[in-house]
């Protein structure tokens, strides 16, 4: 799976000149958290909704309304955006982009083809993206359990499932320890006692089962 695939397109910006209030009211329509600040056909920035809302006065501030909507119409995006931003390419694998997403600490990438913004790929994505791997809205057998990282161990789980007649729904793998992978599956077509005894000589531990 490539972020081109999955980033929000056509994606939303604003210019460096808009005023924070209009920004705000953009994002509030929209229902957007960020968005690329272009110039001239160009990305300059990244602006993120906390940081117009940083920019706007504090209520307990002492200045009149009429003085702090003054201030507001003043105060422009360029002005508390991110100049140095992070991008990456239509053909970046999402995994790549949640790892960038997870080391820098921000939010949102905007997705690039040469010089031209084409889209944004945001933390929202990946929650969407999680849900589909995991198989959420499906109804199954949910399990989470270590198995011995051997070669051909997890063929051995799949040979099981299939021979009893269940079918693999979802599938992950997590971290490793102590010579075993912490894998999550879910499992539709048996019953919870069903892959209970179906997996017993496959798996090291059951953490936890359960219809989901």
């Amino acid at each position: 799976m490539l972020v081109g695939e999955r980033m929000s397109a056509p994606v939303i910006t604003v210019e460096p000149k808009t005023t924070i209030s209009e920004a705000l009211m953009l994002f509030r329509e929209k229902r957007i958290r960020r968005a690329p600040v272009i110039a001239h056909h160009r990305l300059v920035g990244i602006v993120a909704e906390r940081d117009l809302l940083f920019a706007s006065p504090s209520p307990i501030t002492s200045l009149s309304v009429w003085e702090l909507n003054y201030l507001l119409s003043k105060l422009t995006v360029d002005e508390v955006m991110t100049h140095e931003v992070i991008t990456v390419a239509e053909d970046t694998p999402i995994e790549e982009a949640a790892r960038i997403m997870a080391d820098k600490r921000v939010g949102g990438l905007p997705v690039m083809r040469g010089h031209d913004v084409v889209g944004i790929i945001t933390e929202t994505d990946l929650f969407k993206i999680l849900l589909e791997l995991m198989s959420v809205r499906e109804h199954g057998v949910r399990v989470t359990a270590l198995l011995d990282d051997y070669p051909g161990m997890l063929a051995r789980l799949s040979t099981a499932v299939f021979q009893a007649n269940g079918n693999f729904i979802s599938f992950g793998q997590f971290n490793k320890e102590d010579g075993a992978r912490l894998i999550t599956f879910k499992i539709s077509g048996l019953s919870l006692d069903q892959v209970k005894a179906t997996i017993a000589p496959v798996v090291k531990q059951v953490f936890d089962i359960r219809e989901v």
